[in-house]
């Protein structure tokens, strides 16, 4: 799914809208490119949707081969029909009513998705038991729903991004108010500290010179003894 984080999108943009009515400069720009102004989501499906109905209601399945793959085909095909007329038309009006609000239109996209996955097994059960033509039929009505589904995926990513984009644009919006409320006021200067008396180190005194070593006292010329 190409649609990752529409539910935080969502909640995120209407906390937004709570709070910079309140906040927001006087004369600021409104946001362009709200999701309403994209296509309804039925706009883009009913088409597909009817053709598929015309084709399942007019398929003659007592006609097919006889088997398993006749008697799935036609659990199928009622299945197909009862989407088709309970539960698909609720779903739309209920994505209709609230185009902006994405949650909406990705079960519409779900339910679309398990429609085609149910009616390509129709598809694949009638190229073997129906006739050329029904096949053909049925293979033109898949086709048309598929890209029906992916008209209604390109809806859901622009309404995302346009999402996305007021969400941007609000929170620029806001922290240029709150900017202009209260500046900002410049960091207090650094305090200066006294420098410290540069420490004076002793002198130190000369050492004395080194005494010579004194010779030994002993005569030249010893005296010689008396003889006897």
């Amino acid at each position: 799914m190409r649609i990752p984080n529409a539910f935080i999108i969502v909640a995120t943009f209407c906390s937004l809208c709570v709070v910079t009515p309140a906040q927001s400069p006087t004369g600021a720009t409104p946001v362009q490119g709200a999701p309403s102004a994209l296509p309804a989501p039925s706009g883009l499906l009913q088409p597909a949707l009817d053709q598929v109905l015309q084709t399942v209601s007019a398929l003659k399945v007592d006609k097919w081969k006889r088997g398993t793959v006749r008697d799935e085909a036609r659990d199928h095909i009622s299945a197909i029909l009862r989407d088709l007329h309970t539960t698909l038309p609720l779903l739309l009006d209920t994505a209709d009513a609230s185009p902006e609000t994405s949650s909406k239109m990705l079960r519409v996209s779900r339910n679309i998705a398990a429609l085609y996955d149910v009616l390509l097994s129709v598809v694949e059960a009638a190229r073997i038991s129906a006739s050329p033509d029904e096949v053909t039929q049925l293979e033109q009505a898949l086709t048309s729903l598929g890209k029906a589904h992916a008209a209604l995926d390109d809806r859901l990513q622009a309404s995302v991004t346009a999402l996305e984009k007021q969400e941007v644009d609000l929170r620029s919006t806001l922290q240029a108010s709150e900017a202009a409320k209260c500046p900002t006021t410049p960091p207090p200067p650094a305090p200066v500290h006294p420098k410290s008396a540069p420490v004076r180190r002793a002198k130190r005194l000369p050492k004395p010179p080194a005494t010579p070593p004194q010779p030994s006292a002993s005569p030249a010329n010893p005296t010689p003894k008396p003889q006897n």
